[in-house]
């Protein structure tokens, strides 16, 4: 844990030691800075709301893409190098608000919106899908033994080897509390992996349960079954533009167009425009373009 608050304090650091000398900032020549988390989905979501931002308003967007975990987002937010990026509300509640988890969507989107006034920051309306957790084992598996859900499964957690992203070991609403809720206690510890490599250490049969996504695009491809979370452990994670209050008023023309993207994804599109990016190899802003135009967004 102490070497995970470390890690995440000098990332932070490096981050906004860069920002800071980069003239290129929202303070500096009007440009609104739009960041996104360090995976597929999230750098397709930055440069949706990038896009819809340049499309509505006119206003000159700035993209730093791929720029880190949770902390580093919601940091570099807090500094003022940066304006906006997509998180999820689930994170937000138990990461960052250091609430325990529950499950109505409602309620967290709520506590999530008066939970940020602290910091400055505004809720805006969610884009209309949930990118939970999501605990995946081999199709193959699920099958020989007919599991279906995570209480089934873990019976068979002593005989597994477990891989997770450096966060969902420690966070609030990762691996802990899911051991204590359905009582999963591994023969080893769980390997800590990039989110990037631990759908080929399953399918290598390097690790036999994972920490992924539920929009993952590699799920159905690779034919991996998702354990149900049959006892609710998981809060729900929708999909939630977050701006700067200082940002909002200094560019009226801003709210709206945000809050025209509220509603318009669901899972299945989220989906396939992860499938796109990954299993396609499509530029991620000609799809985010394609799909703009498509919900009579964007711009020909």
């Amino acid at each position: 844990m102490k070497k995970f608050i470390l890690l995440c304090l000098i990332t932070v650091s490096l981050v906004l030691a860069i920002a800071s000398c980069n003239p290129n900032t929202s303070e500096g020549n009007g440009e609104i800075i739009v960041a996104s988390k360090n995976f597929t989905e999230q750098n397709i979501l930055g440069e949706l709301l990038a896009q819809q931002i340049e499309s509505a308003t006119g206003l000159k967007v700035a993209r730093r893409l791929d720029l880190g975990g949770t902390f580093v987002c919601h940091q570099a937010m807090l500094a003022g190098q940066v304006d906006a990026y997509i998180e999820y509300t689930g994170t937000a509640f138990t990461t960052i608000l250091k609430q325990k988890p529950i499950s109505d969507p409602n309620a967290v989107y709520q506590r999530v919106k008066s939970g940020y006034e602290q910091f400055q920051l505004e809720v805006t309306p969610a884009l209309g899908f949930e990118n939970t957790f999501a605990m995946i084992i081999r199709g193959e598996d699920a099958r020989k033994h007919n599991l279906r859900t995570l209480s089934q499964a873990a019976q068979y957690a002593p005989q597994w080897q477990a891989a997770f992203g450096y966060e969902f070991i420690s966070r609030e609403d990762g691996f802990p509390g899911l051991a204590k809720t359905y009582d999963i206690k591994l023969n080893k510890p769980p390997r800590v992996m990039d989110l990037g490599l631990i759908y080929r250490a399953i399918i290598d049969k390097q690790v036999d349960i994972v920490a992924g996504n539920s929009t993952d695009a590699q799920i159905a491809r690779l034919d991996l079954t998702i354990l149900q979370d049959d006892k609710g452990y998981f809060p729900p994670y929708e999909a939630t533009p977050i701006v700067r209050q200082a940002t909002l008023k200094k560019y009226p023309k801003l709210r709206p167009a945000i809050a025209q993207l509220g509603g318009k994804i669901n899972e299945e599109e989220m989906r396939n425009l992860n499938y796109q990016v990954e299993g396609e190899f499509r530029d991620i802003k000609e799809v985010v373009r394609e799909f703009l135009i498509a919900k009579g967004l964007g711009k020909l």
